[in-house]
Order: C-alpha cells, then sequence, then structure tokens
C-alpha cells in the first residue's frame, strides 16, 4: 500500500513529459476544485434561504399547538385548564379562538380570520418582534390588531374613531337569508384598529387578532369551547413526555403539532427544493469527474513503459492498478478539499461585507454549517473513488507484455 501510495503521490505531483497529458489533468483538477465549491455554496444559500424563509415561525408559532381532530372546538373545562398547569416541562399556555370573517371598511372588504387571543399570549410568542406600529389591544374592549398587508388592502387607520372597522361573522344556524335584508344573518361587531403586525405578506393579510372574550362573545360560544391552544415549552422540556401528559387530559379527539408540523408544507417544500439542487450539482460533479477518468486513463497510457518496469521488478498487477486508483483519489480529495476551502471563504465574505444582494436592503442570505461542509466531502470522496476505481480498471495484462 505505501508503495502504491509514494509512486500514486509522484504521478499526481510531477509533470508528464507529455504536454497534452499535462493540460488534461489540470482541466480535471480545477473541475474538481471548482465542483466542490459550488455544490458548498450552493447549499449554504439554500441554508441561508431556509432560515430566512422559516424565521417567522420561531416569533409568530409556539412549541406546540393542541386543535381539534375533527370540528372547529374543543372542550376546555376549569378541571382541564389546572392538569394543562400542572405539567412539568409547560412554561405557559394561552387559549385561542379562531374563526373565518369579514372585513368592510369606506367601501372596501376583506375576508381574514379573526383570533381572539388571552392575557397570556404575550409570554407564548414573542409580540415585541411582530408588532410595527401602535399598540397591543386592551382587554374587554373594542379593539384589534391587523396586519400590515390589511391595512394597505382597506386603508385603514390606526386609532381612527371617526370611521370603525366593521366585522361579520355568520350567526349560528341554518337559516334563510332575508332577501330584504341580508346582513340580518351576521352578527355585526365595530371595532378600532389599535396597533399594527408585521410578519409576512401572507400572515399579515390573514389575521385581526382580538381579546378572547370579545371573539367568544362575537361567535356565540359558551366559557368552555375554544379553537386550540397555544404552549411554550421550558427550556428542558421533553417534547414526547408532553405530548404522552396532554393526551391523558383531553380523552376525546385532539391533534398535537409542533413548530414545525405546524408548517409542514413550507418546511416539505423548502427540504424538496435543496433535495433537488444537490442532486443537479451533484450530476455537474459527476460529469467533471469524466475529466478525472479520462485523466487518469491517459496517465495509464502514457506511463506503459513505466508500468513494465515495475512489474519486472515484481510488482503486481493489484498493486499497479491500486498505483492509479490512489491518483485519482488524492485528486478528487485534495481538489474538493480545496474547493471547500474557497467556498468557505466565499461564504464567509458574503456574510462580512454582503456583496450580493436580493435588493438594495436585503443582502442574499447564506449560512455556513458544518453538515454542508460533510455532504460536499462525502459526495466528492466517494464520486473520486467509484471515477478512479472505473480508471484504474483500465490498466491490464496486455500493457504487461
Amino acid at each position: 500500500m505505501n508503495f502504491s501510495l509514494y509512486i500514486a503521490k509522484r504521478y499526481l505531483f510531477s509533470k508528464s513529459s507529455n504536454n497534452a497529458i499535462n493540460i488534461i489533468t489540470g482541466i480535471a483538477a480545477v473541475g474538481v476544485v471548482v465542483g466542490a465549491m459550488c455544490l458548498f455554496i450552493v447549499l449554504s444559500g439554500f441554508s441561508g434561504l431556509k432560515d430566512f424563509s422559516l424565521q417567522f415561525t420561531n416569533i409568530f408559532d409556539s412549541d406546540l399547538k393542541i386543535i381539534p381532530k375533527n370540528g372547529k372546538t374543543i372542550l376546555f373545562t376549569e378541571a382541564q385548564r389546572n392538569e394543562l398547569n400542572d405539567i412539568e416541562g409547560i412554561e405557559t399556555f394561552s387559549e385561542i379562538i379562531e374563526e373565518r370573517i369579514f372585513l368592510h371598511y369606506k367601501g372596501k372588504n376583506h375576508i381574514a380570520y379573526i383570533k381572539g387571543v388571552d392575557s397570556l399570549y404575550g409570554k407564548v410568542t414573542q409580540l415585541d418582534s411582530i408588532m410595527y406600529y401602535g399598540d397591543w389591544f386592551v382587554r374587554n374592549q373594542n379593539e384589534v390588531v391587523v396586519g400590515l398587508s390589511i391595512i394597505a388592502k382597506l386603508s385603514l387607520g390606526v386609532r381612527d374613531y371617526g370611521a370603525l372597522l366593521e366585522i361579520y361573522v355568520p350567526k349560528p344556524g341554518t337559516g334563510q337569508l332575508n332577501a330584504l335584508d341580508p346582513t340580518d344573518a351576521f352578527t355585526k361587531e365595530n371595532v378600532v384598529v389599535s396597533g399594527v403586525y408585521q410578519v409576512n405578506e401572507e400572515l399579515d393579510a390573514k389575521y385581526v387578532f382580538s381579546d378572547l372574550e370579545f371573539a367568544r362573545n362575537l361567535l356565540s360560544l359558551d366559557s368552555t369551547k375554544i379553537s386550540s391552544i397555544e404552549i411554550k415549552l421550558s427550556p428542558t422540556a421533553t417534547e414526547d413526555k408532553v405530548r404522552s401528559e396532554i393526551e391523558k387530559i383531553f380523552p376525546e379527539g385532539i391533534t398535537i403539532k409542533n413548530r414545525i408540523q405546524q408548517n409542514d408544507t413550507l418546511y416539505k417544500m423548502l427540504n424538496t427544493e435543496n433535495i433537488a439542487v444537490y442532486l443537479i450539482f451533484t450530476l455537474v460533479l459527476i460529469i467533471a469527474l469524466f475529466n478525472v477518468i479520462g485523466s487518469i486513463i491517459m496517465m495509464v497510457l502514457d506511463k506503459r513503459k513505466n508500468i513494465k518496469t515495475l512489474y519486472n521488478l515484481g510488482a503486481s498487477l493489484p498493486e499497479i492498478r491500486r498505483i492509479f486508483f490512489l491518483q485519482g483519489t488524492l485528486m478528487t480529495v485534495l481538489g474538493g478539499s480545496f474547493g471547500i476551502f474557497l467556498g468557505i471563504l466565499a461564504v464567509m465574505a458574503q456574510l462580512k461585507f454582503e456583496f450580493v444582494a436580493i435588493t438594495s436592503t436585503l443582502p442574499y442570505p447564506v449560512k455556513l454549517e458544518l453538515l454542508n461542509i460533510v455532504i460536499v466531502f462525502v459526495t466528492i470522496s466517494v464520486l473520486g473513488i467509484i471515477a478512479s476505481k472505473i480508471a484504474s480498471s483500465r490498466v491490464r495484462e496486455k500493457l504487461l507484455i
């Protein structure tokens, strides 16, 4: 093995007497370096985009969320509330009432969801991070906090008591609409906008926050009915253990979702895109490694006399094949490592200097992760070993005659 490795290093780092082979070897080495660097930069870019796309989940979504398996509400009694408070690992929780509503303001309409929350909601989520303007609503008053997109669509003003926002929800029951006055089928409330929140464009157009009791009265729900419970876990909590304790409290059908499960569609989309890009650039690497195969085969043909000499000196055919196998492996591993090093420098430069931007104020997000380094190194090493094995198999007995 040491003999084959010594000869392989000599062949790799010394120039051939044939200038064409030197050029082919140089092209193969550059292809490996550039391929590894590009794969690492792309994976780092997608890691940054993933964090950028999911950053709102750490602010807006709770650690765990209890929702009904069937229907729109779950029964939540005072006894269940006390039992939930006693579960070890739950730092706090907030009761939520959520339903679709119709908004009307000065001839403009919008369909959204009212999200009635209690006084503990600010401890479950980071309200300070989402408030864009104004104040959070005051309890037991007809005040709401709306998203920035709703403000733009309806041209709403904050604390505009002269023109109130109208909220409509269908009344319970299945009665027919009154042809003379269709609004009889809706419950209506006038509210004032106390503040504006901003998370992302989709959520900013979806939710209208209100006090829990206001939403309960608007929807004609009794005090034991809620839509969901959002839970914040303590730092030392074990999610599986907390889940099992919660399931004991609610014998009826409920579903418990963590932060990832609450955004499973987005997570699946981002992971699929990441895998697709990885496979595409891996294909580019495979194409680049054809140059490695070609350069090793050309080296085999160029070193035919040396191969015969080594054979006559006692080297076996497997040992001679191992020389060119190790030469190709060294080329890909060293070239891949250098490419990863250049990729790390490029990512660090983007993090520090932000020279690539999506907009004038938003730099392209990248993230330096150890996992990406390992993925690129393993990929280039495995592909390099396969390419070297293919190339070294061209050393056959007829070359030794």
